[in-house]
């Protein structure tokens, strides 16, 4: 996957989300390493045999970590194959992603998280890890091969959709977890207040005769898994949390020095449900879109670190499951093409740093995880993303390289492309100039 001509990037904006440095910087990639970073436009005098990339004052940045994306391969390749996904992740800047393990047969046993990881060496463009089910078939009955999953390489451990309501064999599975030291991410909802919910209840769900869910469903699930982690210790992950009561729950969750994190997806920092509009079905999220008071207060975590990873959240869906009456119809969008522009958006409307930004879908989750990705160091891996951030562009679902085309970005202007992609010291994308 590595490249043995040694690159020297000049003359970019560098930002390294680790020590914070937001500023002029120059790197040289070597051997599908990153052998120097200097923080001043250039090296001065490079031997004749580097090839030299001017970035023209565009940022270079670690390429992103995106730890929940799902696709359809295994059992369902017509929504996305794990290639069609890899090249995707490489348009959008993304050069490490984490499949999630509901696929068809569920990702709950090593065999299935090694076919993952051996079908993604094989296509060798964006580094592909697997998350391995909490319990058997994800139907949160019975406990799944969690220790062996772990052996066979899974990054952490999660029902993905599926909340597990018995709370003995979530205790079970937190558990056991901490014995292997492995994360265990769940989604905070009560099944039973959101059973066949479309939207968040409230005024405009009723307006729109939406079947709905209110917020407090997430809250009282919320509260169950931080007592349940601080009983037993093990390392907890919320799930694309969405709603200021949450928020409240989990900052005095840290403060009793619980080992609990927390993810945002990029739809949920983007857009409130009043984007539905006209029954929009791309707007059709799970979780679903929140009232704008939650959005701003979920744009104030992420700023303040309360939540320190962003998701894509990429749940592709075919044009036949969207094309229904907005009850009916799949819920999820894509994301991988558009996660760091969306995030980006939060930067020209001067919300949160740019660093902090980057370091949300880069260090953090590389750090949470245990990977060497997200930095931009010697020693490093050559993930990098080079990124004109003033660039503007409308987005066409229809042209986006993902098989399906599900996304609520559709039609909206967007700054921020992506000029070059780099994995592993290998140049996984390129925009046509």
């Amino acid at each position: 996957m590595t490249t043995s001509q040694t690159i020297a990037f000049i003359n970019a904006r560098l930002v390294e989300p680790e020590s914070r440095y937001d500023g002029p910087g120059a790197l040289v990639v070597r051997e599908g390493f990153i052998a120097d970073v200097v923080r001043r436009p250039d090296f001065g005098k490079l031997s004749d045999d580097i090839r030299v990339v001017d970035c023209n004052g565009a940022m270079l940045a670690p390429g992103l970590v995106d730890i929940r994306v799902k696709t359809g391969e295994p059992g369902h390749e017509t929504k996305e194959t794990l290639k069609s996904a890899c090249r995707a992740a490489a348009a959008g800047g993304v050069t490490s992603i984490v499949i999630q393990p509901d696929t068809d047969p569920a990702a709950d046993d090593p065999a299935t998280i090694d076919f993952i990881q051996r079908r993604a060496r094989d296509i060798g463009l964006v580094h592909v890890y697997a998350a391995g089910a909490a319990t058997q078939g994800l139907e949160g009955q019975r406990m799944a091969e969690i220790g062996l999953m772990m052996e066979a390489g899974a990054q952490y451990i999660t029902d993905v959709d599926r909340p597990i309501v018995d709370s003995k064999v979530f205790r079970r599975v937190l558990s056991y977890a901490k014995g292997f030291g492995a994360l265990v991410a769940h989604r905070p909802a009560d099944p039973y207040l959101s059973a066949g919910a479309a939207a968040t209840e409230g005024e405009f769900a009723a307006r729109m005769g939406l079947p709905s869910a209110p917020v407090v469903a997430e809250r009282i699930m919320l509260e169950r898994d931080l007592a349940l982690a601080e009983i037993t210790g093990a390392r907890l992950l919320v799930d694309q949390i969405t709603c200021e009561d949450s928020l409240e729950r989990l900052e005095r969750a840290r403060v009793r020095g619980l080992n609990v994190s927390a993810t945002a997806s990029i739809n949920h920092l983007s857009f409130n449900e009043l984007d539905i509009g006209d029954y929009r079905t791309f707007y059709k999220l799970n979780p679903p879109l929140r009232a704008e008071s939650d959005r701003q207060a979920l744009i104030d975590a992420l700023s303040a670190g309360l939540v320190e990873v962003v998701v894509s959240a990429h749940a592709p869906a075919p044009a036949e499951d969207k094309r229904l009456p907005f009850d009916e119809a799949a819920p999820g969008a894509v994301g991988l093409e558009t996660l760091l522009a969306g995030l980006l958006s939060l930067h020209h409307e001067g919300r949160v740093t740019l660093v902090d930004l980057i370091r949300a879908v880069t260090y953090a989750p590389a750090a949470l995880l245990g990977l060497k990705a997200g930095r931009l160091s010697p020693g490093a891996p050559a993930d990098l993303v080079l990124c004109d951030l003033g660039a503007p562009f409308m987005l066409d679902a229809d042209k986006l390289i993902s098989k399906s085309k599900n996304s609520p970005f559709d039609g909206r202007r967007l700054q921020g492309q992506v000029i070059l992609t780099m994995a592993g010291g290998k140049v996984v994308h390129k925009a046509l100039e």
